[in-house]
């Protein structure tokens, strides 16, 4: 069929040189073919790993991650919320599955619960967690969005529910860590031996504080 069309004298109209155009089937091995799927195909994979490395990234000096119920935010809404967030925080949407992939095998896969729903991703990369979540707070309680509240996140490797949430919000601030932990050094053995049980984060940082203060009182 092909052929015999193509055999027409070239005296034919335009008119009958596109029909015959449109009579001549494309095959998968015509250099003409359409392949526009196996593209499209491509640019998502290739975005898929990108967001995957991202999340990847963030996680790098990150000390909570937390979900976040975006349903129904619009974008000026959500650009809102970037703009009130510190330096220290980070804000992203992405795909539940492509979050899991990253954290896989992670102290953050504490995080599955989460892997449901529409999420927008908070990543901490500072230790001053309540100062940290506070502005999001501000923003829910100021715009009336209670549908929208954290789903979950991960401290420490360990899980928190939105239930469990005043804890995280309500964690000392360094300084207040400091003090307690200083005092307590100072204080009667029964003292010490309580601040010794304390989790082993804060031993540390009052270890660090009280080397400090001792470097001090030398140098003074």
């Amino acid at each position: 069929m092909e052929v015999a069309l193509l055999s027409f004298s070239s005296s034919l109209s335009p008119l009958c040189h596109q029909r015959i155009s449109t009579l001549t089937p494309k095959t998968s091995n015509s250099p003409n073919y359409p392949r526009l799927p196996v593209i499209r195909s491509a640019v998502s994979r290739n975005k898929k790993e990108e967001t995957v490395e991202a999340v990847k990234s963030h996680l790098e000096n990150c000390h909570l991650l937390a979900a976040i119920n975006y349903k129904g935010l619009t974008v000026k809404q959500f650009q809102d919320l970037r703009r009130t967030l510190p330096d220290t925080t980070k804000l992203i949407v992405a795909k539940n599955t492509l979050v899991f992939k990253a954290i896989e095998g992670t102290k953050w896969e504490a995080l599955k619960p989460c892997m449901k729903g529409m999420n927008a991703w908070l990543f901490v990369q500072t230790d001053e967690i309540p100062s940290a979540l506070k502005p999001y707070r501000s923003f829910q309680k100021e715009r009336k969005l209670e549908d929208n509240d954290f789903a979950g996140a991960v401290f420490e490797g360990k899980f928190y529910a939105p239930d469990n949430f005043k804890v995280l919000e309500t964690m000392p601030t360094r300084a207040e860590v400091y003090a307690k932990m200083l005092g307590a050094l100072q204080s009667p053995a029964i003292n010490l031996v309580t601040t010794l049980q304390a989790p082993a984060r804060e031993v540390i940082m009052v270890l660090m504080a009280y080397i400090k203060k001792l470097e001090d009182e030398s140098n003074a």
